[in-house]
């Protein structure tokens, strides 16, 4: 199948790979408008609103939002009748993923400086978090896992999760995956006007502190503009790969590997590197004979042709920076000795080591998150955690010593800035008793 070859040697490298791997979403103005009427109307007229739209866009009748949640023995009953094979691959992954999970927790802490003075940092979980989980297309219990341990790990105590159900129809595997990761509440509903609902609250759905969990263009425009008022995750593109290699994996596991990210959708990029013109030419014959036995092969051929590449590098040193550049999602060190390359590596959501570790394994089971910074964010993202389901507030006590310093200088420094009371507020505090009304 075509698909682009670069090199890194050409002198039109630079801009071929800038074409290559430009992802500027343009806004779409309709659907903008759209997301944010459905927001207003959730906030002002609640479950009325809500149930309004969720039988225009879900074909889902209901007098009360009441009648959307599914309770808890709903959720037992999908444990039950699912096959034991499936129940054990979920348990078995939600067991990896909140074990390494729980390496992520911060404790707080504090200390006293030689004037006595407390200083430190209380951390607390978030109180509320609302899943998103995607159910129109496609059903993905692995995000119930990933987005839903992490806070339960870090001590939320309220995990509302909303999966849209188009004409009642519920998926057992989604409803398992609930029960695992113990979801508190869940609601068939989806589109922006879930969103909203978790972020402004209806007289049935309770607001939350944060929202998590992919979802189409109408979700993803719905938690961009709810942030602020609640807080997200991230809004992320389309998915990515990039495989470094030198030569030594088999020609057909990079091939479906770059498969792996491919088929989600069109835009999806996949992209190899590698110094060895030989090797590229032996995934490129893979890539042709394994593509007419998939299942998806129309979209994998589409994201290939688009997005895609095999690019000639000078060597691995040069692979890794320019990984660095592009700051990929997912990131195979498919070589023979990928901890001796790892140091160099700066940006990227996750990183996979070694020729035996596909993309896939962290999807699903390996246990770190597979929600991860897309578009270049891994320059100054990470990927989902405990962490975003805790903050953080400073602690500060000062001692009768330690005010007689700190006080002098924040009174310099405010006086500095003309504001008086600040100043004045901080001087209080160095006179002596009785003289405070002076």
């Amino acid at each position: 199948m075509p698909m682009q070859r670069l090199d890194s040697s050409a002198a039109d490298f630079n801009h071929r790979l800038q074409q290559l791997t430009a992802w500027e979403e343009e806004l779409d103005l309709a659907v903008n408008d759209t997301v944010r009427q459905i927001i207003a109307d959730i906030a002002a007229r609640g479950d009325q609103a809500l149930l309004e739209y969720t039988r225009r866009f879900d074909q889902l009748p209901a007098e009360r939002v009441a009648d959307l949640e599914v309770g808890p023995e709903r959720l037992r009953q999908a444990l039950a009748a699912v096959s034991a094979e499936h129940r054990a691959a979920l348990e078995q992954a939600a067991g990896r993923i909140r074990e390494y999970h729980q390496h992520q927790m911060q404790d707080s802490w504090q200390y006293h400086d030689a004037a006595g003075n407390l200083l430190g940092q209380q951390i607390n979980a978030l109180e509320s978090a609302g899943v998103y989980v995607p159910g129109g297309k496609a059903s993905y219990p692995s995000s119930v896992l990933m987005n839903t341990i992490p806070a339960k790990v870090a001590g939320v105590e309220n995990i509302v999760m909303v999966v849209p159900s188009p004409a009642g129809k519920l998926n057992d595997l989604v409803l398992a995956a609930a029960a695992i990761a113990g979801v508190d509440r869940v609601f068939t509903i989806g589109g922006a006007q879930a969103v909203a609902a978790l972020a402004y609250g209806t007289e049935t759905i309770p607001a939350v502190d944060k929202i998590v969990g992919p979802g189409n263009i109408y979700v993803a425009t719905a938690k961009r503009l709810v942030f602020g008022r609640v807080g997200i995750d991230m809004i992320a593109g389309p998915s990515e790969i990039l495989v470094i290699c030198d030569g030594s994996t088999d020609p057909d596991w990079v091939a479906m590997d770059l498969f792996s990210q491919a088929e989600h959708d069109e835009n999806a990029q996949a992209i190899l590197l590698c110094p060895d013109p030989a090797y590229l030419d032996a995934v490129a014959a893979s890539i042709d004979k394994l593509l007419p036995q998939m299942e998806r092969a129309d979209i994998i051929r589409a994201s290939l042709a688009a997005r895609g590449a095999l690019v000639l590098t000078r060597n691995l040193e040069e692979a890794v920076s320019i990984s660095n550049r592009l700051a990929p999602e997912h990131l195979e060190l498919s070589v023979a000795d990928p901890e001796q390359l790892l140091p160099q590596v700066r940006h990227a959501g996750a990183i996979f080591m070694g020729p035996y570790t596909s993309e896939s394994l962290g999807d699903y089971c390996a246990g770190p998150n597979h929600v991860l910074p897309t578009s270049r964010s891994a320059r100054f993202f990470s990927p989902l955690g405990v962490y975003d389901f805790q903050k953080r507030s400073s602690l500060i006590m000062c001692s009768e010593q330690g005010v007689q310093q700190l006080g002098r200088v924040a009174s310099v420094l405010a006086r500095g800035e003309s504001l008086t009371a600040h100043a004045r507020s901080a001087e209080m505090r160095l006179e002596a008793p009785g003289d405070s009304a002076t």
